[in-house]
Formats: C-alpha cells, sequence, structure tokens
C-alpha cells in the first residue's frame, strides 16, 4: 500500500468533509455506544417575506449542546430577542436529554450577553487582533 498523500485547503468539498464527518460519528458511536448527533437551530424571521434575519445554529450530541454561531442585525439587539433565542435553544436542548452547553464567542462580540444568561467562562485563548481573545463558555442545563 503507497503511502496517503497530506493535502491542505481552504475549499473542501462537502463530499470530503462528510467522509470525516462520517467516520468520527462512528468512532464515537462504538466508544459511547450511541449516535444522537442532531443539528438545531432557532431562527429568526421577518414577517413580511419570512426571510431569515438572525438566529443561533448548533447541534446537540451526548448530552451536550454546542453553539456555533447566533447572529442579530443591529436593530434587533437589546430587545430581549437574543435572550429568547438562546432560551429556545437550551430549552430544547434539554428535551433531547442535555445537561450541560458549551460555546465560545469572541471578546469584542458577546460574553457579557451570555454571562447574564448564567454562562460562565471556562476558558479564553489570545487571538488576533491583539487585545482580542476567545472566550469559552459553559453552561448546566
Amino acid at each position: 500500500m503507497q503511502t496517503p498523500t497530506v493535502s491542505v485547503t481552504d475549499a473542501p468539498e462537502a463530499r470530503d468533509i462528510a467522509v470525516i464527518s462520517r467516520g468520527l460519528d462512528e468512532f464515537n458511536e462504538g466508544r459511547a455506544g450511541a449516535d444522537d448527533q442532531r443539528d438545531l437551530a432557532v431562527l429568526v424571521r421577518d414577517p413580511e417575506s419570512g426571510e431569515v434575519l438572525g438566529g443561533l445554529s448548533g447541534r446537540t450530541s451526548l448530552g451536550l449542546l454546542f453553539v456555533d454561531t447566533f447572529h442579530l442585525p443591529s436593530a434587533l439587539r437589546g430587545s430581549g430577542l437574543g435572550s429568547e433565542i438562546l432560551r429556545a435553544a437550551e430549552d430544547e436542548a434539554r428535551r433531547r436529554g442535555c445537561v450541560n452547553a458549551v460555546l465560545y464567542t469572541l471578546s469584542f462580540q458577546a460574553p457579557g450577553f451570555y454571562r447574564r444568561q448564567g454562562w460562565q467562562v471556562f476558558g479564553e485563548i489570545p487571538c488576533r487582533p491583539p487585545g482580542t481573545s476567545r472566550v469559552f463558555l459553559t453552561k448546566e442545563l
């Protein structure tokens, strides 16, 4: 057998990512005895057009909610909508059997927002630009 090649890309094919994901899912299922990973999204839609304006996306797996992305346009911030979205994701995660949640945000994004929602910082890693960091938070559900 020839030695496999290694390549780096910033434009992977969807099927290539699927191979990696399937392989990891199979490994995890073999070790954990379960494959319960499911996508989760809380969408905010324009009432007239139905177009998505923002919201939250993530996934649940093995008792953990992962929040991957969360965005609201400036005009919708500060209205309580963000808290409602996060609460809806947490509630759905609980219904799916999750007991903890995890996310990261940038220091100039929303760490204060998450702390006000009961999330706790468990780590911080400096990144660019200088003075910026990724802030990792968790919450017991």
